[in-house]
């Protein structure tokens, strides 16, 4: 597994303890038992968070979501700080 605990090939699900909450911006997501607030700063990877759960790894989801082929590694850097997190976890 690469180094962090972030595998792209692996399957990852939001938490069951986080909540989004959709804004123009992307999202405020809440982990109601650490109760720590952060957010998602793009639409797009809202969708890549809510799509995971729907997919067989985390590099199938940002491609499911049109993320364009420059970006994937930003994505995928994203997807390892929200499991960092937890506010995404294995499945």
């Amino acid at each position: 597994m690469p180094r962090g605990g972030f595998d792209p090939a692996a399957p990852y699900r939001l938490s069951e303890s986080v909540s989004l909450r959709p804004e123009p911006f992307g999202a405020l997501v809440y982990d109601f038992v650490t109760r720590k607030l952060s957010f998602l700063k793009t639409p797009q990877l809202v969708s890549v968070v809510r799509d995971l759960e729907n997919q067989p790894d985390a590099r199938s989801a940002v491609a499911a979501a049109d993320v364009p082929e420059a970006q994937h590694d930003a994505y995928l850097r994203a997807l390892a700080g929200l499991l960092q997190s937890h506010t995404i976890v294995a499945r």
